[in-house]
């Protein structure tokens, strides 16, 4: 496939590069007037239009006229919750009436409202739910995603929902990555006996899961009422020896040592992150660990916004998700994850997008061969509508500007 009378090419970073660190973030090389030929899925060269291939050697490629758009990276959204068996918009209701996360999870709603339901449901129930809301954010733009399990919350129930993971990498045409959070909440059983769903998980689910392929993470929720830092830290002492690499929920609702135990067990990435202090702000400083961002997550629940700018300022790296969950963030949207970053967490455009794409694939360990346009990487990107500038984008929150996808160098209509 050959893209010809392209607008911009974004996100031309070196090939070499895949993180980018603080003020780095604000760099997004792009090339106006452009073509971009895609051979065997990959990326296989570009450059500005003068040089574009004769007319000749175009007639061996399937053509695209993209003048007056953009072609960018596909998104790259590095933590979610798609497997689920029902939505919850009840609880919807209860928080428009004041109720707040916590309350709401007393009252039997949260995490544990969603094990029940998915305790119910069929891998194969579950798996087709799960691909049709893949398929949607697919055609928003995304073309790697990150699925962890935690709503199983047994030993029958988390395994059930890593085999649909496994079965949605397999059958997908995206990189899918797989993370056992079975360390979510406590189940209603062990709510006066921590310890003892610890040893289940340390014990029984995590050999299970190593034995049978299922998981390439390990996650822990180490907030205020949920796992304590001494907890999170004896769950990812025991999964290191199953060479399952941590990503942790950390810091969403208060200042929990989340962040500080996933730097220190050398976590791919530390997520959420709404309530920062000087000292989270410094443990990421020049650090490989990345803060992953989930400002739609703060719009729902109307929490604080995660502090992108000092994370900035301390040389971190800053990625952006979409936490899609059916309690605290129902959307896939990653344009709209894009948008509230550049509005409420104050990032460039640039700054955004570099955070969703390299960086996003980066929190995945798949940024040598995703999240930017460089020779060799995997040929996933989307076309514009016609846009007047890069910052159209994020500016025109709540409207798609996405046309066309590409997958795997093809053009992929679901």
């Amino acid at each position: 496939m050959l893209i010809t009378q392209i607008k911009a090419l974004v996100g031309v970073h070196p090939k070499e590069t895949f993180v980018l660190h603080g003020d780095e973030m604000a760099q997004l090389p792009t090339l106006e007037n452009a073509w971009l030929l895609l051979e065997n899925g990959l990326i296989k060269d570009f450059g500005p239009m003068f040089t574009c291939p004769s007319s000749t050697e175009n007639n061996q490629h399937e053509t695209i006229n993209a003048e007056g758009k953009y072609v960018f990276p596909s998104w790259c959204d590095s933590h979610s919750h798609v497997v689920f068996a029902a939505s919850r918009e009840e609880e919807f209701v209860m928080k428009i009436e004041g109720k707040g996360y916590e309350e709401i999870a007393a009252a039997g709603g949260g995490i544990l409202n969603s094990a029940n339901k998915l305790a119910n449901a069929s891998e194969e129930e579950l798996f087709e739910s799960a691909r049709k809301r893949v398929v949607d954010m697919i055609k928003q733009g995304t073309a790697a995603i990150e699925i962890k399990s935690g709503y199983g919350l047994t030993f029958e129930s988390e395994l059930k929902m890593l085999r649909v993971i496994k079965r949605l990498k397999n059958e997908l045409p995206i990189p899918v990555k797989a993370t056992f959070l079975a360390a979510h909440t406590y189940p209603q059983v062990y709510k006066n006996d921590h310890q003892g769903y610890i040893d289940l998980i340390i014990n029984e689910m995590l050999p299970a899961v190593a034995e049978e392929k299922l998981a390439d993470y390990i996650d822990v929720f180490c907030e205020r009422g949920f796992f304590s830092v001494e907890e999170t830290d004896q769950i990812l002492t025991a999964a290191a020896k199953f060479d399952l690499k941590p990503k942790i929920h950390a810091n969403q609702l208060s200042v929990s040592g989340g962040v500080q135990i996933g730097v220190k067990h050398g976590a791919v990435s530390v997520d959420h992150l709404e309530e920062t202090d000087d000292d989270v702000l410094k443990s990421l400083a020049n650090n490989p660990t990345i803060a992953t961002l989930l400002p739609s997550c703060s719009f729902y629940l109307n929490i604080p916004f995660a502090n992108a700018r000092g994370l900035m300022q301390n040389h971190a790296a800053i990625a952006l998700a979409t936490d899609y969950n059916p309690g605290s963030t129902p959307s896939g949207n990653m344009n709209f994850v894009v948008s509230l970053a550049c509005i409420k967490l104050k990032m460039m455009p640039e700054e955004a997008i570099n955070a969703a794409t390299l960086n996003g694939a980066a929190a995945m360990e798949l940024s040598k061969e995703m999240g930017s346009i460089a020779i060799g990487k995997r040929a996933n990107l989307f076309i514009t509508r016609t846009i007047p500038a890069l910052a159209y984008l994020p500016y025109s929150f709540g409207q798609s500007q996405v046309e066309t996808i590409i997958l795997n160098g093809e053009i992929y209509n679901g």
